[in-house]
C-alpha cells in the first residue's frame, strides 16, 4: 500500500508540473511578455524558488558586475534561495539565517564553499535595530554587487533601517495579495516569525516607494508573484522596460506555478568538479 500511494504521489506531481508548465508558456506568450526589456522570459530555476536563477543572471549581463559578492538573508536549508547558482558561478557571500537546524544543515552540507573562503554563515535572527552591524561584520565591500531579503515579516523595515545601502541589485519578496497602487505595510514586530499565512511583508507599491527614496528602480517582478528586483539607479540606463512603477510590474499571485520549474527530483548539493 504505501509503495502503491508512492507510486500515486509521483504520478499526481507529475501531472502539476506539465499543467503547470503548459500555464507558464501560455503566460510568457502573452504580447505583455513579448518587450526584450521585460525579465520573465529569461527566468529559469537551478536553486532559487522558481524562474529567479535566470532573471538574476540577465539582470547582471545587462548591468555588469563589481566583484561578484552578495548578501542573502533568510536562505532556508540553503538549497533553494537566490544565490546559491550565483556560488556555482564563482561568487562569494555571507548567508544570513536564524533558523539553528537550518544553519547546522547549511554547515553539513556546504562546507567545501566554506572552507574555500567562498561563503561565510552567519547565524542571527535578523531585525532593524541588528542588520547594519550584522552586515558590517561581514567583512565584504560596502558595495556589493546583490542583496537579498526574504524573512517572510519584517523585511521591509530591515530594508529600511540599511544604512548605506549601495547594492547593485536588490531582491525583495513582495506581498502580490495587495496589488498596486495599495500601500501596506507590516507592523514592525521583532518577535514575528513565519505564520504560513498572507500577513507578512508590504506591498510591492510599498517597496517601490522606499527603494525609490534609497536610489533604487522597479526594473521587474518574477512569474509567481513573489520576488521582487530592484537595480540602482544609475546603472539602469536603457536596460529595463522605462515605466518603472509597480503598476507596470506587477505580477499577481501565481504561487502554484512553481510546479512548472520542478527538474523531477528533490534539491541536493553535494562535493563537484568545478574546472
Amino acid at each position: 500500500l504505501k509503495k502503491k500511494l508512492e507510486e500515486l504521489e509521483k504520478l499526481n506531481r507529475s501531472i502539476a508540473e506539465m499543467y503547470s508548465w503548459k500555464l507558464k508558456t501560455e503566460i510568457l506568450g502573452q504580447p505583455r511578455y513579448a518587450d526584450d526589456r521585460r525579465l520573465l522570459r529569461s527566468g529559469f530555476k537551478s536553486y532559487s524558488q522558481a524562474d529567479e536563477d535566470g532573471i538574476i543572471q540577465e539582470i547582471f549581463r545587462r548591468i555588469g558586475v563589481t566583484n561578484k559578492k552578495f548578501i542573502e538573508i533568510g536562505v532556508g536549508d540553503g538549497l533553494e534561495n537566490n544565490t546559491l547558482f550565483l556560488l556555482l558561478n564563482g561568487w562569494q557571500g555571507v548567508w544570513i539565517e536564524g533558523d539553528i537546524k537550518f544553519v547546522e544543515s547549511i554547515y553539513r552540507k556546504f562546507s567545501p564553499l566554506q572552507k574555500i573562503g567562498r561563503l561565510e554563515i552567519k547565524q542571527a535572527w535578523v531585525s532593524k535595530d541588528n542588520i547594519n552591524s550584522l552586515i558590517n561584520d561581514c567583512g565584504l565591500p560596502e558595495e556589493l554587487d546583490f542583496l537579498s531579503i526574504d524573512i517572510d515579516g519584517n523585511d521591509y523595515h530591515v530594508l529600511e533601517n540599511i544604512v548605506p545601502l549601495k547594492a547593485r541589485l536588490v531582491v525583495v519578496e513582495y506581498n502580490s495579495k495587495l496589488p498596486p497602487p495599495t500601500n501596506w505595510i507590516m507592523k514592525y514586530n521583532p518577535d514575528h516569525k513565519k505564520t504560513n499565512t498572507d500577513y507578512f511583508g508590504a506591498s510591492l507599491k510599498s517597496f517601490e516607494r522606499l527603494l525609490l527614496k534609497k536610489g533604487y528602480l522597479l526594473v521587474g517582478c518574477n512569474i509567481l508573484g513573489v520576488n521582487a528586483f530592484f537595480v540602482r539607479k544609475d546603472l539602469v540606463e536603457q536596460h529595463f522596460h522605462a515605466d518603472y512603477s509597480a503598476e507596470n510590474h506587477y505580477e499577481p499571485q501565481r504561487y502554484w506555478l512553481k510546479y512548472g520549474f520542478g527538474s523531477g527530483f528533490p534539491p541536493d548539493f553535494g562535493p563537484y568538479c568545478d574546472d
